[in-house]
């Protein structure tokens, strides 16, 4: 049976629910924010600050609160998706604005009114902060990295990557098997290799070839008579082959295999890496980078189909084909993903298009994160992974960060309707949680600040003011963007909403199951 909650009743769900997630979330905003233990059904308990993973983590015994904490949660997520940081920031501008929306609605304002109030707000707020956006410098880049993981030692390793290899996409993050943490770029084009066997290994786990041959196929290879003239010509020539198909008979392996082991060939079967669009988007480099014609299912097999590699390196975890990539061939191909770019507007697309450019032309960087524990190791992945973030977000405009630019709109900002009033309300919230965060009266500081015309910044990190000129706080100007957008729009969305319809039975049943427990 189904439960409707309506009125007031529901404002105090939601009032409650939105206590809970952004109470909970905002102590760890800042350079000197708490940290959270996070305890996991499927793994041991973990330590961190991150917004987005302690918000993912809130649940309440009250099925009708959950319901909104589910909700209240998609405002820090988008913003973890889109830009990867300022997820904390996003929910302290939440609460206030869901607050303050509230109580104007009990004081009788029609909902949606206030909500096209709030949206009309916010468009003349962004074109504020666009106002005072500037492109970074690369010690910019250092400073953004080190403030978003909290860790200067983080924002060096990570920025002197990225300005080497000039994108982020370009960049993974995988955790050392060692404490120690320590980067590495791959020079040549690499993929996910799938083996046909593990047995290709034998007893090696590195297969290298120079002066390789590869063909690829989209299409299985069933008998080994579809690749015997291949085969054979490997044989004569002594050359080695690498095949890519999308399966193999167990009798085409085997017989590979025997070849291999009898040291009559040197042959490595792979199955074609990724999937869908983008499995053909891979072939498509391969094809530009070794000469290949990717034979498809209607196709002959042929010695014209083949394509040549320098050096061919396949691990467990990663191939890298090294070829000449200064050709005018692969400098055509390259021009045409670098049109691309301009036209994709999916955030997943480009960054997939990107990580595909990096490849062809700089190589990619990996990270290979170290620590004494595993619960250590994965929380300063996490770091990582929001400095990664954070810089990948610079690059399209900076701006002075600890809530500076907010508070500068704030004074400035006109409040003729309940909408503009709300948000003002809003903007300085982060720059007060992040000094009492730290343990210092945020209005001294801020009266400090407002004497000096808004030219100086609170370090929170070095307990000191900073002229802007030369402020190492920095923000990327869309994570300060988005944070706003998401939090106005599920405050919109909250305050818009006027019944909650939950399963009656799952109420009850989480109740008797708690005061059972």
């Amino acid at each position: 049976m189904k439960k409707i909650i309506t009125g007031e009743e529901l404002y105090d769900c939601e009032a409650k629910a939105i206590e809970l997630l952004c109470g909970t979330v905002k102590k760890t905003l800042g350079p000197r924010g708490s940290n959270a233990i996070i305890d996991h059904s499927l793994m041991s308990p973990f330590i961190t600050n991150d917004g987005v993973t302690i918000a993912r983590n809130i649940e309440s015994e009250d099925e009708r609160i959950n319901t909104i904490l589910t909700l209240a949660k998609e405002a820090s997520i988008k913003t973890d998706e889109i830009v990867g940081d300022g997820t904390t920031t996003t929910l302290v501008l939440l609460e206030s604005i869901f607050k303050s929306g509230l109580a104007k609605i009990r004081e009788g304002i029609n909902p949606h009114i206030l909500k096209n109030e709030l949206d009309d707000a916010l468009e003349s707020i962004i074109e504020e902060i666009k106002k005072e956006s500037k492109i970074p410098t690369e010690e910019n880049y250092y400073d953004i990295a080190s403030i978003a993981a909290s860790n200067k030692s983080i924002g060096k390793l990570l920025t002197s990557l990225y300005l080497k290899l000039k994108s982020g996409s370009a960049i993974k993050l995988y955790e050392s098997k060692t404490s120690e943490t320590y980067t590495k770029i791959i020079n040549g084009y690499s993929f996910e290799p799938i083996l046909a066997s593990p047995y290709f290994f034998n007893n090696t786990s590195e297969i290298t070839y120079k002066n390789s041959l590869i063909l690829i196929m989209t299409r299985e290879v069933n008998e080994i008579e579809e690749i015997s003239e291949i085969i054979n010509y490997t044989i004569e020539k002594r050359i080695p082959l690498v095949i890519l198909a999308t399966d193999y008979s167990e009798e085409v392996i085997n017989e590979v295999l025997s070849l291999n082991f009898n040291k009559i060939t040197n042959v490595t079967l792979l199955k074609l890496p990724e999937y869908g669009l983008h499995q053909m988007d891979v072939l498509k480099d391969l094809e530009a980078i070794s000469k290949a014609k990717i034979v498809k299912a209607s196709d002959e097999i042929s010695l014209n189909s083949l394509g040549k590699c320098e050096e061919i390196k396949i691990t467990k975890d990663l191939a890298i084909i090294s070829n000449n990539l200064k050709s005018e061939a692969i400098k055509r191909h390259i021009n045409k993903l670098k049109e691309r770019v301009k036209t994709i507007d999916d955030d997943f697309e480009l960054e997939f298009l990107n990580n595909r450019l990096a490849k062809l032309t700089n190589g990619i960087g990996i990270i290979y994160v170290g620590a004494t524990t595993t619960t250590e190791a994965r929380e300063k992945k996490m770091r990582f992974d929001d400095a990664l973030c954070a810089l990948n977000c610079a690059a399209s405009g900076i701006i002075p960060g600890s809530g500076l630019i907010l508070l500068k709109i704030k004074e400035n900002l006109e409040t003729k309707k309940s909408g503009s009033t709300i948000l003002k309300e809003a903007l300085d919230k982060p720059f007060m949680q992040i000094l009492e965060n730290i343990g210092v009266n945020p209005k001294d500081i801020y009266n400090k600040i407002k004497e000096n015309d808004f030219n100086v910044i609170y370090n929170a990190l070095e307990n000191k003011f900073e002229p802007i000129s030369k402020t190492k706080v920095i923000d990327p100007t869309a994570v300060v963007i988005t944070s706003l957008k998401n939090a106005v729009s599920i405050a919109g969305i909250l305050l818009t909403t006027s019944s909650l319809i939950i399963n009656e039975f799952k109420e009850n049943n989480s109740y008797n199951i708690n005061n059972e427990i």
